[in-house]
């Protein structure tokens, strides 16, 4: 009976994340739908992001980490 009742808790916790998962998509699909980009690159009519690029934080992100790293070395 233990084993039945864990398959089955497992098995709801799997759906839980599945249907997460399938939410958050959703929300991310909708958001890139959003800004509208031309071929060059360059924004074409579209609400302005509202926060820097990620490739820009995990660059900034790296080198506060380089700077800490050689003042405790």
């Amino acid at each position: 009976m233990e084993t039945f009742l864990t398959v089955i808790v497992t098995l709801a916790m799997i759906a839980v994340g599945v249907l997460l998962i399938h939410r958050l998509n959703s929300q991310h699909d909708d958001r890139i739908a959003s800004f509208h980009y031309g071929r060059s690159g360059t924004p074409v009519a579209g609400p302005a992001p509202s926060t820097p690029s990620a490739p820009r934080k995990v660059r900034d992100w790296l080198r506060l980490r380089r700077h800490t790293h050689r003042r405790a070395g």
